[in-house]
């Protein structure tokens, strides 16, 4: 499997330390969103997506942030964890990785395609100065509306399929 299309798109956190988001496309066939770019201690490096990890209430059985004091829900106190007296820092676990790669080369490999389309990107904003207009999300579905896998016209599209790839990356935004 090869990455064949990286996205970025540059934010701004309170802390400035996410640098940016990622979009990254293996084959041409699956997509991979909210990757970040963070600036660590060690300079930048790529997170996977996460989620944060939910715990239900004994009570009502919402599921609540791991680490609340209070069901969203009900109200009642949640029992807190001591298992995070175990974990050592505060907080660790508290997030759950949605995708992940299996091996240290895949890991590698997917760090350094996402930081090279991040450095173009900063490259390229360097370049345009203040007509530089990042991508969007919205960039990003509206290319996904038009591409359809079953070569069924898509709303607002033309009836791309999966033998089109090469057709379908012609697609302005």
């Amino acid at each position: 499997m090869q990455i064949t299309e990286v996205r970025i798109f540059p934010t701004e956190s309170k802390d400035g330390k996410l640098k940016a988001f990622a979009t990254m496309t293996f084959d041409d066939w699956f997509v991979v969103r909210n990757v970040k770019i963070i600036q660590g201690n060690n300079g930048l490096f790529v997170a996977m997506p996460s989620r944060k990890a939910m715990d239900p209430c004994p009570k009502c059985r919402f599921k609540n942030a791991r680490g609340s004091k209070y069901c969203n829900q009900c109200g009642g106190p949640l029992p807190q964890q001591e298992a995070q007296e175990d974990r050592g820092k505060k907080g660790q676990g508290a997030h759950m990785d949605v995708a992940h790669p299996v091996t240290q080369d895949c890991r590698v490999y997917i760090q350094e395609k996402i930081l090279a389309a991040y450095n173009s990107e900063k490259d390229r904003q360097k370049a345009e100065g203040s007509a530089y207009r990042p991508a969007s999300e919205a960039d990003l579905d509206a290319v996904v509306d038009k591409l359809s896998t079953d070569g069924k016209v898509a709303p607002g599209g033309e009836g791309i399929g999966p033998g089109d790839v090469d057709e379908a990356q012609d697609i302005e935004l």
